[in-house]
């Protein structure tokens, strides 16, 4: 009778070590990081609001999906991560036709390209997140993403639409990071 209570405590110890091991240990540079880019996407403002006010636009940003309360960390990481590389691929393309200062831009994607590193390192597929993506907050977040980029072609990537783009990624930006720093406290 010994043998199968040591087996079945081996297989709970297991089994509770497992679901440890799906938590994501970012580095502590990754919380800074974030604050970092939203930073520099503060710094890369070159007109005032007030001159781009004919391009406004209402890009529908998915605050739902930021929220914290409706995921587990699992998935509010793989949230994180589309949007983290949404925001690269947006700002950061060989031949960008943003107006930005050079210098800056470049600091921008260094930074999402250190962020993407971080969040491709989770265990997220020991989560069984990467057999069964999330769907809905995938899908959600390329909308998202493909309002902005018809947003910029449509207006010719002028600054001013470019400008529009930079602040709402400012905020978008900003509501991952508090997602991230929520996750960092529930452990």
């Amino acid at each position: 009778m010994a043998l199968p209570c040591s087996f079945s405590v081996a297989l709970v110890l297991l089994s509770c070590h497992s679901l440890c091991c799906l938590a994501c240990h970012l580095p502590d540079t990754h919380g800074l990081r974030n604050w970092r880019v939203l930073t520099l996407l503060g710094q890369m403002r070159r007109l005032s609001a007030g001159s781009c006010d004919h391009y406004t636009n209402d890009f529908a940003f998915p605050k739902e999906l930021f929220d914290g309360q409706r995921l587990q960390e699992a998935q509010a990481l793989s949230v994180v991560h589309v949007m983290t590389q949404k925001v690269f691929h947006l700002f950061c393309p060989d031949t960008s036709s943003a107006p930005w200062n050079m210098t800056l831009l470049e600091e921008l994607c260094s930074g999402l390209s250190e962020q993407l590193d971080d969040l491709e390192a989770c265990p997220l597929q020991e989560a069984g997140l990467a057999e069964s993506p999330l769907r809905h907050e995938d899908s959600t977040l390329r909308t998202y993403f493909q309002r902005i980029s018809l947003y910029l072609q449509d207006r010719n990537h002028s600054p001013c639409a470019w400008e529009m783009v930079r602040a709402e990624i400012g905020r978008s930006f900003f509501s991952s990071t508090i997602l991230q720093e929520r996750i960092r406290r529930r452990k």
